[in-house]
């Protein structure tokens, strides 16, 4: 086993840069040291992954981690080699990485909610593997690991519990959108609202979970299925993905649902990350339905609705994180559902890009004009 392994890396320097990020250039690409995976851990190399909101939010500040810090949480890649008592996992299996690793024996783990996982929260918080390791360093300083991933770099080290196999043949720019993606958006239709057949939905904000989400709206049978957003391209992809009707947001836009779903949708889900598109999807949603929050508005957010309609209109406002999955149940049926040809994951592909590309990459997210990029690492696998 070697002690060490060099690997270029997106190294986030400081959080609050200010845009454009071409310019400020937040993302350092360097060469930085990795130490070998420990007990339970694995040693990764990373073949794709995408540029998500998630990412940006921790840039601008909107959620902020410790840094320097390898960023990126959403990838997938091929193991190279295992830690000491890892069974599970060998060399050569392909996987994608959930971001939330799972201790499996918390309450949330037990009570078959391992999104919330109370050790993975803590780990993910302090920016470090479920072990409490830092692998990653440069120049003998410490680098801040990105939620249990840090899949902007060639290698990483993850914890066993941070993984799901995948069938090899699945093509790794398609497989790394299954992590945040399709987990975050399909999960929030299937695992947090049950949609049934023949409800109405509207999904408001079109990135990557919001596109996946009208996806799994069409694959639940829903009717009608409005998208909501502020740029034109992206509603017309959301009619190619399965959306029946499609408005622009802004003002009217609330009211425009409502007509379309016969005085409110059954279903509304918030893609945004924005307590102003919540409030709005809130509104959009009829007597007696669901009001999903998908997106992470920053901290100091605040959500103003009458407190009256929760009772008197028995309206329900939920949270969905990481689609209330479990990873290693809800990845192999999305890829399954995929192959079916139900989840069209290669319409969400906006553009490729390299390692070097990721702070221009930064700048397009922010326009509202990108739904993934996705940076392809190494040889093509």
């Amino acid at each position: 086993m070697q002690s060490t392994l060099r690997t270029r890396a997106a190294v986030l320097e400081e959080i609050g840069r200010p845009a454009p990020y071409g310019q400020s250039r937040p993302l350092r690409i360097d060469e930085v040291e990795l130490d070998p995976p420990g007990p339970g851990e694995v040693l990764v190399r990373i073949a794709a992954a995408g540029l998500c909101h998630s990412d940006l939010s921790v840039v601008d500040g909107a959620r902020p981690r410790p840094v320097p810090m390898v960023l990126g949480h959403e990838a997938a890649g091929v193991i190279e080699e295992v830690g000491a008592g890892v069974s599970d996992f060998h060399t050569g299996d392909h996987v994608v990485f959930s971001f939330v690793p799972v201790c499996g024996t918390c309450v949330p783990c037990q009570s078959g909610r391992p999104a919330l996982c109370d050790p993975g929260a803590r780990a993910n918080t302090l920016a470090t593997l479920l072990s409490g390791a830092r692998p990653f360093h440069r120049a003998g300083e410490r680098l801040n690991h990105h939620l249990g991933v840090s899949g902007f770099s060639e290698y990483t080290v993850a914890s066993t519990t941070s993984l799901v196999r995948i069938p090899a043949h699945v093509p790794m720019e398609k497989a790394a959108l299954f992590g945040c993606a399709l987990l975050t958006g399909v999960g929030a239709v299937v695992n947090t609202a049950r949609v049934e057949v023949g409800a109405s939905a509207a999904v408001f904000g079109l990135g990557g979970v919001g596109m996946s989400a009208v996806m799994a709206a069409k694959v639940a049978g829903s009717h009608p299925i409005v998208a909501v957003d502020t740029v034109p391209e992206k509603l017309a992809l959301a009619v190619r993905l399965g959306a029946t009707h499609t408005v622009l947001a802004g003002d009217g836009a609330v009211e425009a649902v409502r007509d379309l779903t016969s005085g409110g949708a059954d279903y509304a889900f918030e893609a945004a990350g924005s307590a102003a598109v919540l409030a709005d999807a809130y509104s959009a949603t009829r007597r007696g339905g669901t009001t999903v929050s998908v997106g992470l508005p920053h901290p100091e957010q605040r959500l103003s609705i009458p407190a009256v309609s929760v009772a008197g209109e028995e309206r329900r406002l939920v949270g969905s994180y990481m689609g209330s999955a479990v990873p290693r149940r809800d990845i192999p049926r999305y890829l399954r559902l995929h192959e079916a040809g139900l989840l069209p994951v290669q319409e969400l592909a906006s553009r490729q890009i390299r390692l070097d590309q990721l702070n221009e990459a930064l700048d397009e997210l922010v326009s509202g004009q990108a739904v993934r990029q996705i940076v392809v690492l190494g040889e093509r696998t």
